[in-house]
This record gives C-alpha cells, sequence and structure tokens, in this order.
C-alpha cells in the first residue's frame, strides 16, 4: 500500500505526530482525575482547584498566540520536541510534592509546553501533503485529540486506582519524553531532507523568511480573525458539553449517574466520527470550497444542539441521534479550522508564519476553554437550562457566521476558494 519512499515517509510523519501530539493529553487529564485526592489528602479547597485549571489553560491559550512565532523560527521539529521534553520535566515530579504553589508552578510550566505543540505539529503535517488531500489528512489527524484525551484519563485512572494519586505522573511523563526525544530526531520537514511534495503550491514559505510576522500583523491577514472567532465559539460550545452535559442529564432529565455518564460520551464519540470524516467530505464534496463546507458544518451543529433540546423530554433514542449529531458537526471542522486553513494563510505568499497562524487561532479558541466554566455558571443560574442551550445554539449560530464571512471575503476578491487559499500581499489589511 505504501509503495514508494515519499509515502512511507509520510505514514512516519502522521504516525509519530498522531502520537506525539495524542500523548500530550497524558499530562492534561490526570489533573481532573486527582482532585478528588487533592482535596481530602493535601485539603486543597474547591476554588484552589479551580485555580489549578487556570494555572493549566491560561498559558495554553496566551501562549499558543504570543509563542506561535517560535516555531516558524526554529522550526517544529525543534520546538515540538523541546516543547513536549519541557512538558514531560514539569510534570514527572508532579506526585512528589504537597504544596498548592509549586502544584501551579509546574502547571503553568506544563500549559506554556504544551502551548506549541499543536501549532508546531499542524506546520510539519501540512508541509507534507499535497493540496488536494491536506483537508482529508488533516480531518484523520484530528482524532489524536479526542483519543489522547480517552488514552489520558484512562491511564490516570488506572495508575490512581492501582497504586495512588501519587504515581499518575510519572509513567504518562517518561512517555511523553520518549516521544519529544523522536520527535526532535525525526520529526523532520521535506525542506530539511531536500524532497519536493507533488502536487503541493509552490507559493509556500521561502527559505528566506525567518517567521519574524509580528502578532499583530498576524490580525491583520485577512480571514484569520473570522476563523479565530468561528474555532473560539466551537470551543466554549464542546467544553460546555464536556463539563455539564451530566448534570443536565442527571438534574433536567432525571437519568441515573451511570445512565448519566455512559450518555455524556455521545458527544465525544461523534466527535471522533466527524472528525475522521469531515476531511474526506470537504475533499470530495467541496473541492476547492473548503470554507464552505466547514461553515455549513459549524450550522447543522446549531441545527442539531437546538433539535436535541426540542425533543430531549422524547427519550434517550432521540437524545442519542442528535447529541451524536451535534458531536459530529461541532468537533469534525475544528481540525479544518484549527489546522488545514490558519497554516495555509499563515504560509501563503512567502510568509513563514504557519505555526504562529495557527497558534493565533487556536489560541484565541483555547481562551474559550477556561471563560465557559464561569460564563455557563452565571447564565444556567439566572436563566436555567434552557439559557445554556439557546446559548450555546446561538454560539454555534455565530460560529457558522463568521465562516460564512470569511468566505464572502475571499469571494468578493477571487470569485472562489481554493484548497490552498492563495494570499497575496493586498490580502493584509
Amino acid at each position: 500500500m505504501l509503495s514508494t519512499p515519499l509515502q512511507r515517509r509520510q505514514a512516519v510523519i502522521f504516525v509519530l505526530g498522531w502520537l506525539a501530539y495524542a500523548s500530550t493529553y497524558l499530562l492534561r487529564k490526570p489533573l481532573g482525575v486527582v482532585k478528588t485526592d487533592l482535596e481530602e489528602s493535601l485539603s486543597i479547597g474547591k476554588t484552589q482547584l479551580g485555580w489549578l485549571d487556570t494555572a493549566l489553560l491560561l498559558p495554553y491559550a496566551l501562549m499558543q498566540m504570543l509563542l506561535g512565532p517560535l516555531g516558524d523560527r526554529f522550526g517544529p521539529r525543534r520546538t515540538f520536541g523541546v516543547c513536549l521534553l519541557m512538558s514531560a520535566f514539569s510534570m514527572a515530579t508532579f506526585g512528589s510534592w504537597s504544596n498548592f504553589w509549586l502544584f501551579f508552578l509546574l502547571l503553568f510550566i506544563n500549559g506554556t509546553a504544551q502551548a506549541q505543540c499543536w501549532p508546531n505539529c499542524i506546520k510539519c503535517l501540512g508541509s507534507w501533503y499535497a493540496d488536494d488531500v491536506r483537508n482529508s489528512m488533516f480531518g484523520m489527524f484530528g482524532t489524536c485529540a479526542f483519543a489522547g484525551g480517552i488514552m489520558g484519563t484512562s491511564l490516570a485512572v488506572y495508575l490512581q486506582t492501582s497504586y495512588s494519586w501519587r504515581s499518575a505522573f510519572f509513567l504518562p511523563s517518561v512517555i511523553v519524553a520518549t516521544l519529544g526525544v523522536l520527535v526532535f530526531l525525526f520529526f523532520s520537514t521535506p525542506e530539511e531532507q531536500s524532497i519536493e511534495i507533488p502536487g503541493k503550491s509552490q507559493s509556500t514559505a521561502s527559505s528566506k523568511s525567518t517567521g519574524s510576522t509580528s502578532w499583530l500583523q498576524m490580525w491583520k491577514i485577512q480571514m484569520l480573525p473570522e476563523v479565530a472567532v468561528a474555532v473560539f465559539c466551537l470551543k466554549v460550545v464542546r467544553y460546555c458539553m464536556y463539563m455539564w452535559l451530566p448534570m443536565y442529564l442527571l438534574n433536567a432529565l432525571k437519568y441515573t449517574k451511570a445512565k448519566a455518564g455512559m450518555f455524556s460520551t455521545t458527544f465525544e464519540v461523534g466527535g471522533v466520527l466527524g472528525s475522521a470524516v469531515i476531511g474526506i467530505v470537504i475533499d470530495r464534496y467541496f473541492k476547492g470550497r473548503s470554507l464552505a463546507g466547514t461553515g455549513y458544518s459549524v450550522a447543522l451543529s446549531a441545527v442539531s444542539l437546538l433539535a436535541f433540546y426540542l425533543t430531549s423530554t422524547w427519550g434517550i433514542v432521540f437524545n442519542t441521534v442528535f447529541m451524536f449529531l451535534a458531536g459530529v458537526f461541532n468537533c469534525g471542522p475544528d481540525s479544518i479550522l484549527g489546522g488545514s486553513i490558519p497554516n495555509e494563510l499563515g504560509e501563503m505568499d512567502g510568509r513563514n508564519a504557519a505555526a504562529a497562524a495557527v497558534g493565533l487561532v487556536n489560541g484565541f479558541g483555547s481562551v474559550g476553554t477556561f471563560l465557559e466554566g464561569p460564563i455557563i455558571g452565571v447564565i444556567s443560574a439566572n436563566y436555567g437550562w434552557s439559557g445554556m442551550f439557546y446559548l450555546m445554539i446561538g454560539l454555534s449560530g455565530v460560529g457558522a457566521l463568521a465562516v460564512l464571512r470569511a468566505l464572502s471575503i475571499y469571494n468578493r476578491r477571487h470569485g472562489k476558494i481554493p484548497d490552498a487559499i492563495p494570499l497575496k500581499m493586498e490580502d493584509i489589511a
């Protein structure tokens, strides 16, 4: 099947990148698993536990935006590899300490290090594939985030129950460090190996560029702010489903705890399928119109959420169908809007800024992950569960409008959206 040297190299890069990025969740998920232990054994209160979440998520969001040019300057292989090692070293001794502020510091370092993993992984992967299969590749690659989350939680639970909460960090750190070394040694770009990729646009970043595009200049690239807003909306909705759906099922629909826990994974299962399939669908049925395909998907996620809420009392079959579809259409576009499209926008017209563009879009989107909690808490307290769902539906609608606005911006200038979105210097406002 992998009959040529190029295909074998692409397979190695894809598998190594998939495993390496999935492994980052081995050092994100244990905190959620051991919170009860931290509260009971170290008397760390719920407010402090919330601040530990912030210590991880805040730098993860902000440093993606601020440190994005690092990968463009030093290369994705070095940056991704060093960040994995930094993440592993920061968490290897986490279980050996009992001090809140030391936990806060280690989690802050971990969040900062992991902030540059996704942008540089995407920068390297994008350089290996022809333009007409990029969406399919990024869609399949996006499954690593969902699979990594499942593996991270499962391993943490196993280590916690088999040994103790203090054992939930060292083994994952060893795994991440090992993959960090492999990435540093082998996760190279075609340029490093002097390989030309057939079917790849030659308007990508030139070797003369050193990733000097500033953070403010990145915001001036047309279509990039709209894509960032769409990713923000999608992430707020997604994390709302992760954090609040079980409680809604228990309190509003009167599910049992076991039934609510099992059903809440329906959204994630839909996300895995959506991520794997949407890139293939866009490449096949929306060839040259990537933004149109993702825009329709985001709009359908709003429709699915509305259908779920309106039929929520009709029984578990209807609940399962519409929540599954919501996961498909919400999570499916993530790797395209957060990977393929900003990667192209950052590389067009000789700008060596793919990692910075991907970091800006995903960093801005990740701001929604730590704003979601207080926002949904206030909305649900004042307007009930209906307020929460209508907010999620509204945000999905805003995300769809943001994507369609990006589409209209391009249509006004060029008449269509190709898979590799060609930008000229005049496209920078």
